[in-house]
């Protein structure tokens, strides 16, 4: 009896270790969508997301995340922004900085946008590292 209990017991605790992260692939790809529609819904009035697509008002955002900022071949950066980015490269504490206040980060720049949620931020950058 305790040999059966035993046996069982091992084969819940297996398909209880082994089922923990089944459902990890699925809630990333949903928290992904979300911070894609969140980023359609905050930044495609002005920019573009796919690799390949004409800027907008504002430049592309595909492969944001490694790039030198104001360095992107066919987009001209208003004066400000290209003073006050100067040598710096987009990283994720830079594009929080950025989202937090444009104005604070870049005086002069054209973009004027703020997100007091750092949930938000938080998902908004994760979209814009998953551009690559």
């Amino acid at each position: 009896m305790i040999s059966k209990m035993r046996k069982s017991f091992n084969y819940a605790a297996a398909a209880l270790i082994c089922g923990m992260g089944i459902g990890e692939p699925a809630r990333a790809a949903d928290d992904l969508a979300a911070a894609r529609e969140l980023a359609i819904s905050h930044c495609s009035q002005c920019h573009t997301f796919g690799k390949g697509e004409p800027h907008g008002q504002g430049p592309s955002l595909f492969g944001l995340i490694g790039r030198e900022a104001a360095a992107i071949p066919g987009y001209q950066f208003s004066p400000g922004y290209v003073s006050a980015m100067k040598g710096q490269v987009w990283d994720v504490a830079l594009l929080d900085r950025w989202l937090t206040d444009t104005l604070a980060v870049a005086p002069g720049t054209q973009m004027v946008y703020w997100q007091e949620d750092a949930g938000k931020r938080t998902a908004l950058i994760r979209y814009l590292e998953s551009l690559r």
